[in-house]
């Protein structure tokens, strides 16, 4: 995700008065910016925000109808370029597709949402929103279904055990990068719950993005080296947990948000898939089974 400098203004505008609950506010600076520089990439981008907004305060028919706009403004621009050429589209487009998925959800449309989803997949799976569509996918489907393979082929620290080797164990799955703030706030509850449940396997799969401290471009085998740095100094504390590093587990398990808790069964069942940070409170009920 774009760093906050980098976002465009009109996104930041909209996304202000969104956060103050003023979606006439919001409409008017899109107005604006529309009459100025047209419709643009940073613009579309503004625009999806509106339906995450309207989404968030539960006016489905605004939000869907704002989605359906997202989309229409995005493909006619995919005429003369792929999604990924451009570096806001996919943002957009991606929160096209959530929002309209997450209606489906709030009506009890579970069937339809999974269609919708899988559609969504199939059309888009050579583009970077694939992940973005795998989460969605799995939380409305993944819970009470067999868990993902998970790969522990590269790791960091003490090399990692396959999920088919964990059988018999709940296993926590903690996705995690280095640059998250919110996985370093989260480590303590995972630590908590590592400490208070015998038996609990810790997983913390993660993955390289090709840079290290203050955003400098380095190579693989720098990054991992930067990776086992921060695992010791922010994640050294959560007993046991290994680290497998593989771009691959984030696609699978869909984790274009971190953190991701998931959380499997003795049985192999995956009975928790949670994009996004968890109390101590909220976590417990699921690993204590």
């Amino acid at each position: 995700m774009a760093a906050a400098a980098q976002t465009p203004p009109i996104v930041r505008e909209v996304r202000a008065a969104i956060d103050a609950k003023n979606f006439p506010a919001a409409r008017q600076a899109l107005d604006r910016a529309k009459k100025a520089t047209g419709v643009t990439p940073e613009w579309v981008l503004a625009y999806s925000w509106l339906g995450r907004g309207y989404l968030a305060a539960k006016q489905w028919d605004d939000a869907e109808r704002c989605a359906a706009e997202t989309r229409n403004f995005v493909l006619p621009m995919l005429k003369t370029r792929k999604l990924d050429d451009d570096k806001w589209l996919p943002l957009a487009l991606g929160a096209s597709i959530e929002v309209q998925a997450s209606i489906h959800q709030a009506r009890g449309e579970r069937i339809e949402a999974v269609a919708f989803l899988r559609g969504e997949m199939m059309q888009w799976k050579d583009t970077s929103i694939r992940t973005r569509i795998q989460k969605n996918l799995h939380v409305v489907s993944l819970v009470g279904k067999r868990a993902p393979v998970l790969s522990a082929a590269e790791f960091v620290g003490p090399q990692p055990p396959t999920l088919g080797a964990l059988k018999g164990r709940t296993v926590l799955l903690f996705f995690w990068a280095h640059w998250c703030g919110d996985c370093k706030a989260t480590a303590d509850t995972v630590a908590r719950v590592a400490k208070e449940i015998p038996g609990l396997a810790v997983i913390g799969p993660t993955q390289t993005y090709g840079y290290a401290a203050e955003g400098a471009e380095v190579k693989r085998p720098e990054e991992l080296k930067y990776i086992e740095q921060i695992r010791q100094k922010y994640y050294g504390a959560i007993r046991g947990m290994t680290v497998p590093v593989s771009e691959d587990n984030m696609k699978l398990w869909g984790v274009s948000t971190t953190p991701t808790l998931a959380v499997i069964n003795k049985q192999g069942v995956v009975v928790l898939y949670h994009p996004g940070r968890m109390t101590y409170e909220e976590l417990l009920p699921y690993v204590r089974n």
